[in-house]
């Protein structure tokens, strides 16, 4: 069946209800009589649902007779009250909601009105009953604020019953698109479109800035065995992944496929080579429901953010609706899911990711006016994501599937752009086998250590001991794995979870982006291990400052452990990125390769230390396990932490790196920015050329 045939039944069963919303809103813009203080907040809401409705009923013979500007008014009408420059007088502003509705008002109407927004999504795939759900709870409050003004409890308690009564419908249509490719709405897309026409861009619902449309056309001016040998590079090593791992891959079916919007040249390729794998793509967009949301966090296929402040302002809307009651009804909700689709689940090999870096580098404002999540909240928070993901690695295991992630740059990178892009074509299909031998003599000396310290220069205070787990038989174990290009593209890092008792000190960094967030002067304090004191130079107030590392960073939770330590080799990534002043805008995928890196939360196998896993000289990998994660059959709550941020320090910040044994020797694998173990000097010499 079609995606476009999908909801055909299901929308005609409906039709009735969202006649009646629609003419009841139409008949508030009609009427007058609305002289109240809210009177301009409920007029804007209901237009911009009209405006919904009038978008969802732009059937497919629209689109066929309608040029690109028409359909860029369409995108810029949508999502022009949010866009930055609009943004300080838009009702989906807590700080200027709060301002003309009040302080207790205005921020449940700016939820509402934030929620409604994403009735974009539900007009633009056809999905008529989310729209209607939307639609009828804004003709509620409508109706409460002009019989007789409601108490503040009364639209709390509407707006938190709303979310009770529907999580299981948006947490089963989330679970389904995530494991069902006949949800393919962005695979038709993809594969259906002329993609040398631009206007397929704006099937999406997407906003759609001038970065997706000069990448399309970017791309689309690329010959197709350059098209197909990106896309081999990125599939080959997500096949690689599998053989590593010692996973059948013959045994699964779907595959996820990540990406952002102007990057589907390159999606189309990689789906022909992953269906050669008997791979069937599942593409899902991003979550829109704060229900289906972390954070900031986006995980799926989208667009460039139309204004990350908006983005940031809402990131804790569930403030609203988290308590007990909605905790257990979202884990019930999940495992019901989940267990209606237990054999899509089981043939579900895991996600192929292309990540898109380069946007301007965003530094939120804190704002008085969003919500946030009380103490307890933030507890229950923590309490659902550890119940969450114990459930779905019982139908999922991650012992039993693997991933990979690429990465490749945005128009808005700068003038330079296409240089930049064909540079990290380059670094992305730099020599495995050469880095393989480097990285096996920097294993080889780590192997002897007892601990590792590191130390920053200049204004850099790190001051780093790392603890190693003993080897039983050093000539068949190995603490550090030889990591070259399958999971994680591009090649150049070797990795352990070091022993978290006896790991102690500081790690600065002077500038850093985890999650698309800025830190400036980021300092963590470890102790056996653990995140013991954090701070940062973002804010004004050391309060401000550790609260922003503790949701951002900590997700909320009182500490976390180191659960790796790695060394970066890819030295031409590193040149490169100061080459072109891109340091900053790299993801962490590329950036983790350009020094050590220390990753807080959990350790790289995670749910999956039983796998036995061989570096390429025969040695086992026997160091994949911490003090926490040892827990996992006793005390499994305290053993996970569902994730995992690496933080890695620049050559340029970096003194030393040392291996210290037992019996007293030190030997340096990097001093003042170099590599200086012998049989080490490929790794030095992009800085010669620099």
């Amino acid at each position: 069946m079609n995606y476009s045939e999908l909801f055909k039944d299901s929308n005609e069963e409906v039709a009735e209800r969202y006649e009646l919303v629609v003419e009841r809103i139409k008949e508030y813009i009609d009427n007058e009589n609305d002289t109240s203080e809210y009177a301009d907040y409920f007029h804007k809401v209901a237009n911009f649902y009209i405006m919904l409705s009038k978008w969802y009923e732009y059937d497919e013979s629209n689109f066929e007779s309608a040029d690109v500007d028409e359909l860029a008014k369409w995108n810029n009408q949508l999502y022009e009250d949010v866009k930055p420059d609009n943004y300080k007088t838009s009702y989906a502003n807590p700080v200027y909601a709060t301002k003309i509705l009040g302080v207790e008002y205005g921020p449940l109407l700016c939820f509402l009105y934030t929620e409604i927004r994403s009735g974009i999504v539900y007009a633009t795939e056809k999905r008529l009953k989310e729209l209607i759900l939307y639609g009828e709870l804004f003709v509620q409050v409508l109706c409460m604020f002009e019989d007789e003004m409601p108490t503040v409890n009364e639209l709390k308690e509407t707006l938190y019953y709303f979310v009770n009564d529907y999580v299981t419908d948006f947490v089963d249509y989330r679970v389904s698109e995530i494991l069902d490719p006949k949800l393919s709405f962005a695979t038709d897309i993809v594969m259906e479109s002329d993609l040398s026409d631009i206007r397929y861009l704006y099937r999406y619902g997407e906003y759609i800035s001038d970065n997706e449309i000069e990448l399309a056309r970017f791309l689309g001016d690329m010959s197709d065995e350059a098209i197909e040998s990106m896309a081999y590079t990125y599939t080959h090593g997500y096949e690689e992944g599998f053989k590593v791992a010692g996973i059948d891959l013959t045994k699964k079916k779907s595959v996820n496929i990540r990406y952002s919007v102007g990057q589907e040249r390159i999606v189309k390729a990689a789906v022909n080579q992953f269906e050669k794998m008997g791979l069937k793509p599942v593409i899902y967009r991003a979550a829109i429901e704060r229900v289906n949301r972390k954070l900031t966090i986006r995980s799926g296929y989208c667009s460039t953010s139309v204004n990350k402040q908006y983005d940031y302002d809402h990131r804790m809307d569930d403030a609203l609706f988290i308590d007990k009651a909605f905790v257990e009804r979202k884990i019930d909700a999940t495992r019901n899911a989940y267990e209606s689709r237990k054999q899509l689940a089981k043939e579900y090999a895991g996600p192929a990711v292309i990540e898109m870096f380069g946007e301007k580098p965003f530094e939120p404002v804190n704002n008085d006016e969003n919500m946030r999540l009380s103490e307890k909240q933030q507890k229950l928070s923590v309490y659902m994501t550890s119940e969450l993901s114990k459930l779905i690695n019982i139908y999922i295991p991650q012992s039993e599937y693997s991933f990979t992630i690429i990465a490749y740059p945005l128009p808005e990178i700068g003038d330079n752009f296409k240089e930049i892009f064909d540079a990290i074509v380059k670094i992305n299909t730099l020599d495995n086998e050469a880095y393989k031998k480097v990285q096996q003599i920097i294993i080889d000396e780590l192997d002897k250590a007892v601990s590792v310290k590191v130390v920053g220069c200049g204004d850099n205070c790190t001051d780093m001991t790392v603890m190693m787990h003993d080897l039983a038989n050093p000539s068949k174990e190995t603490n550090f794995e030889n990591c070259t290009a399958d999971v994680n593209i591009p090649v150049g890092e070797v990795f352990t979870s070091p022993k978290l008792t006896g790991t102690y000190g500081v790690l600065n960094v002077s500038e850093v982006y985890l999650n698309e967030l800025k830190y400036k002067n980021l300092k963590i304090t470890f102790k056996d291990g653990k995140i013991a004191e954090y701070t940062c130079d973002n804010f004004e107030t050391e309060e401000e400052n550790r609260a922003y590392i503790k949701e951002n960073v900590m997700f909320n939770r009182e500490t976390l452990p180191i659960g790796e330590f790695a060394i970066g080799t890819n030295t031409t990534a590193y040149v490169l990125a100061n080459e072109f002043d891109i340091v900053y805008k790299l993801p962490i995928l590329i950036a983790e390769k350009m020094g050590p890196h220390f990753a807080v939360g959990d350790t790289c196998y995670s749910r999956s230390e039983e796998i036995r896993l061989y570096n390429p000289d025969g040695k086992e990998i026997v160091a994949k396990d911490n003090e926490c994660s040892l827990l996992r059959d006793t005390d499994e709550d305290n053993a996970y932490f569902n994730c995992h941020t690496d933080i890695t320090i620049p050559y340029d910040e970096l003194k030393a790196i040392t291996s210290l044994h037992a019996d007293g020797t030190e030997v340096d694998i990097i001093r003042d920015g170099r590599f200086v173990l012998e049989g080490c000097d490929m790794l030095n010499e992009p800085f010669k050329k620099a």
